[in-house]
């Protein structure tokens, strides 16, 4: 190769993302991809614009692991998250240019976010095998009896992650669902998918088994009804979905008595609390006889 041609100006590769699915990372079915571009419009990637028939094989990639994972040890489910939470912070400096590019922030902006995102995973984390002391209870009770109400995973849980906050925001409705043993569909930010495609690719190295977490791009509005309404979702976080499209969502989630998450605040700094963490739990009371 000639010194001439080393010295021309070398035309950047640009990705095309896909779905993570699964455990794999299939195409749309479709073959559809759409532009994502930056706040100052230069284009960054293709991200694959997931169809309805992809989110059935998505529902159906976390029901087949959802047994599973609400079968583990709470203890176990706390390593495994942890174990992502270290693998975040392994990339952490992949993660800050991508939360810079995808919202336009300054890198030290950019680097505070990650660094939220990757402590409230281990927050979340931690919680898994505590939750159940703060929310479980022994019921006094007339007879010979203890009864014990302790949560359990509501199931599969459908979740349209914020739009403006493609990694801390994203973090911070899908780990507590997690946590607390459900399986997930996440629709990433429309505009902003990078971030969290960026995550699933963590995920699929990490201990997380494939279907637990399962991650489309494209259309939140075109996509949002299909979740809402589908039958085998259990339950459905409506955090990244626009205001006027709610009502019709909750309406198409009532038609099969889905549980519905509509959030009071979206401010991803503060302090989460508990809330997100009982938002997707169902809390079971058994009775047990007092031995003689």
């Amino acid at each position: 190769m000639s010194d001439s041609s080393m010295s021309e100006p070398r035309i950047a590769v640009r990705k095309t993302y896909k779905l993570y699915v699964g455990g794999a990372f299939p195409r749309s079915e479709s073959g559809r991809v759409y532009p994502v571009t930056s706040p100052a419009g230069e284009l960054v990637a293709q991200a694959a614009q997931a169809s309805r028939k992809d989110l059935r094989d998505a529902v159906v990639a976390a029901r087949k692991a959802f047994g599973g994972w609400a079968a583990a040890t709470a203890y176990n489910r706390g390593q495994v998250l942890y174990r992502v939470a270290e693998l975040l912070e392994g990339r952490r400096e992949q993660f800050v240019a991508e939360v810079s590019a995808a919202e336009g922030v300054p890198a030290a902006d950019a680097a505070a976010q990650v660094d939220a995102a990757i402590d409230r995973w281990v927050y979340y984390a931690g919680w898994t095998d505590k939750y159940a002391q703060v929310a479980g209870a022994t019921n006094p009770v007339a007879g010979p009896y203890f009864t014990f109400s302790l949560p359990e995973p509501t199931g599969v849980v459908g979740i349209l992650a914020p739009q403006e906050s493609s990694l801390l925001g994203f973090v911070s409705v899908v780990a507590p669902a997690l946590a607390t043993g459900n399986t997930v569909v996440v629709v990433a930010a429309q505009e902003r998918p990078l971030p969290a495609v960026s995550l699933s690719e963590v995920l699929a190295t990490s201990d997380v088994p494939g279907g637990v977490l399962n991650l489309l791009t494209g259309v939140t509005a075109e996509l949002a009804p299909w979740l809402a309404g589908h039958r085998d979702v259990n339950a459905i976080d409506l955090t990244g979905a626009a205001t006027d499209q709610r009502r019709d969502l909750q309406v198409a989630a009532a038609d099969n008595v889905k549980r519905v998450y509509v959030p009071r605040s979206l401010d991803w700094s503060a302090d989460p609390g508990t809330s997100r963490l009982g938002a997707f739990v169902e809390t079971k009371t058994v009775w047990h006889p007092i031995g003689v």
